[in-house]
């Protein structure tokens, strides 16, 4: 009889203790699905968000402070003219596949993201590489074709993290990455999965798994973040129901800012687009408050030029570009628009859709007509982003400090002005911090004057999570959903 009781005892204890254990799992929820899972071949951010620093390595790595980090180069070396980088890799590292990782992969990844015939949408970030040589293994050298001190800050983006020769082929739809967690699973229209990875590197994380939910729909988003069927939601769809979670005690609400500038995008190459009274009619007839207020509910800060006001460089322009109906009339009767129809292609997330409605009719308060179209993100990647068929389109640029996107012959509201072109030239050829930041604000004045696009907000990161949830971003200095630090607490 008394050992029955022991061991009845020792099995209600074990049961008792895996009870109190804290999850190892997470699921997550996102508007967006992503097109693909290679970030070094698409430009949407739902990529980023599901592999950033999960499955995906590069040489450096954002922080949440946004500061840039050792990552699979564990220290670098800048020759004295600043002109070349020697980097130092991590030993010991594999691939999801068992393969090992070393200096030939850092080689391989930088040459085909810098090749003639790439796909990667951020191309620019290796333009000023001369030459990749590996010294060792463990070792890489990388000549650029002038000094810039902002590389390690670029080999920080997803579009620079490492893949292997043998497996990049088919990273769009079978990632393998060298990160603490594995690809899983993908369930199209539905989920994506990953798993830790057991041959990780570096720092175990706290979670065996992640899987990252598609919902686009607000009222859809609110309905599984209170059934527990989303644990949580980082960039949460509904801001009009945070309040909600507020007063819950089973949430938190996480708010913070993004690298997201919100804009109405004009294509600058097409008429009546290419003439800068039309464009300057189009920002004086936007009342930004209005637009936040309406379609964030009050999250979000007006900008007046393409730069993050949490950066230290940044220029209240918003101003020149100031809510004034009647100035915008004049306008368009000087540049001889009055009788003009746009086409105004809308994205998907909120903003977009709720914010395209509100500016339509403050266009047309002027006299500007909008046909308003309604596009799949796959759709307007096509259409809009790499076909550039569009008049207006309204967008969060997410990637981090990208002002340099103006002076892109191809990008696609069609700006790159020369005098623009030479000022990120010069940019990218300084490494004086005082001079840096002096030509940053002269850029943004430049584009602000300019009336390249209808300047909105900041995007806001308002996130919601079961509040026994850590370890998630406040901000996002990059796209991401860096689940690295993610673990439960009692």
């Amino acid at each position: 009889m008394t050992n029955r009781l022991l061991t009845a005892a020792a099995a209600l204890a074990l049961s008792a203790s895996g009870a109190l254990a804290a999850p190892d799992a997470i699921t997550l929820g996102m508007v967006l699905e992503p097109p693909n899972l290679d970030p070094t071949a698409g430009a949407a951010a739902a990529i980023d968000e599901v592999v950033y620093a999960n499955l995906f390595e590069g040489l450096t790595r954002f922080a949440p402070d946004g500061s840039v980090l050792p990552a699979l180069a564990r220290s670098w070396d800048v020759s004295e003219d600043g002109s070349s980088y020697t980097f130092h890799l991590a030993q010991g590292v594999t691939f999801h596949d068992g393969s090992a990782f070393d200096a030939e992969d850092v080689k391989f990844s930088l040459d085909r993201a810098r090749a003639e015939d790439s796909a990667n949408a951020q191309k620019a970030l290796f333009k000023g590489i001369a030459s990749v040589e590996v010294i060792d293994p463990a070792t890489v050298k990388i000549t650029l074709s002038a000094p810039d001190g902002a590389f390690p800050f670029k080999m920080a983006w997803g579009d620079a993290v490492i893949l292997a020769p043998e497996s990049a082929a088919e990273a769009a739809t079978h990632p393998v990455g060298t990160g603490p967690f594995q690809f899983g699973e993908w369930a199209q229209g539905d989920h994506v999965t990953l798993t830790a990875y057991p041959g990780y590197w570096g720092d175990k994380p706290a979670l065996n798994s992640a899987t990252f939910r598609f919902i686009s729909d607000p009222t859809a988003a609110f309905a599984a973040m209170m059934a527990g069927d989303v644990d949580a939601f980082p960039n949460f769809p509904a801001p009009e129901t945070l309040i909600q979670f507020q007063s819950d005690p089973r949430f938190k609400v996480i708010v913070g800012s993004t690298e997201g500038e919100t804009i109405l995008a004009m294509n600058n190459r097409k008429a009546p687009l290419d003439d800068i009274r039309v464009r300057e009619a189009i920002a004086h007839a936007i009342n930004r408050q209005d637009v936040i207020d309406g379609a964030m509910f009050g999250y979000g800060t007006p900008i007046g030029s393409h730069f993050a006001p949490h950066n230290p460089d940044y220029q209240d322009l918003t101003g020149l570009s100031a809510y004034d109906p009647e100035k915008s009339k004049a306008l368009l009767a000087e540049a001889g628009a009055g009788d003009l129809t746009l086409r105004l292609a809308l994205p998907p997330p909120t903003y977009a859709r709720r914010g395209g409605e509100i500016i339509a009719a403050q266009l047309g308060a002027v006299g500007i007509k909008t046909e308003i179209s309604n596009l799949e993100w796959a759709q307007w990647l096509e259409q809009v982003f790499k076909g550039k068929d569009f008049d207006l389109t309204i967008v969060s640029h997410t990637e981090p400090a990208d002002i340099n996107i103006y002076a892109r012959d191809d990008y696609y509201f069609g700006y790159a002005t020369p005098a623009f072109q030479e000022l990120m030239a010069e940019l990218d050829r300084t490494t004086d911090t005082a001079e840096r930041s002096r030509i940053n604000r002269a850029a943004q004045e430049m584009i602000a004057a300019d009336f390249v696009n209808g300047y909105l907000f900041q995007l806001a990161k308002t996130g919601v999570a079961n509040a026994k949830i850590e370890g998630l971003w406040e901000n996002s200095p990059t796209q991401a959903n860096d689940l690295t630090a993610v673990h439960w607490v009692d």
